[in-house]
């Protein structure tokens, strides 16, 4: 099997068990925003020295492949027998068990923090804003066609948990949080 199609050089594509569709459709902005989401989760963890952390990533990333499939795929017919996994709420309280396991090892924030510091942390927090960016076209995509609460529930979760990890990696490497200044005289 090619990769290539050329099915979508106009400009469409094809859902899963489901129509075609304009690239630009809210179910493919969502699901590809949930792939980029995917790459930079991998990024992130690709950049960590922490097996811990690295393990979560790659639970996270087989959960956004997951929510990718559903989103994927619009029939919930089509997705029970082709068994495209759901998530659910067992899924978000596993990512708020990490939260609350890494917050542990960290002081408590007194201001804002700005992005940065080693390069896993300023990876973990780019694949956060990434995450937020799924988020806001899962949001835009339950506005028109409602999908389940516990996807969009474990996505804010997952923008969380990445803030977390971030601090953890600044932490265990000896790097403070780029602390948020303000406008300087």
């Amino acid at each position: 099997m090619k990769v290539y199609t050329r099915r979508g050089d106009a400009g469409d594509t094809d859902l899963f068990g489901g129509p075609r569709v304009g690239k630009e459709d809210a179910r493919v902005e969502a699901y590809g925003a949930v792939d980029e989401a995917n790459a930079a989760v991998g990024a992130a963890a690709a950049l960590s020295a922490h097996e811990d952390l690295r393990a979560i990533c790659r639970h996270v990333q087989d959960r956004l492949f997951d929510l990718g499939g559903t989103l994927a795929t619009p029939d919930a017919e089509r997705r029970r027998k082709s068994a495209v996994p759901a998530l659910d709420a067992g899924d978000v309280a596993a990512l708020e068990r990490h939260i609350d396991a890494l917050e542990g090892e960290l002081e408590p924030l007194s201001r804002f923090v700005l992005p940065g510091g080693s390069p896993a942390a300023a990876a973990f927090h780019l694949a956060r804003t990434i995450c937020r960016r799924a988020e806001r076209r899962c949001v835009a995509l339950h506005r028109r066609e409602p999908i389940d609460a516990a996807s969009l529930g474990w996505l804010n979760r997952l923008s969380d948990l990445l803030f977390m990890m971030a601090r953890v990696e600044n932490r265990r490497a000896g790097v403070g949080d780029v602390p948020w200044r303000g406008r300087q005289p």
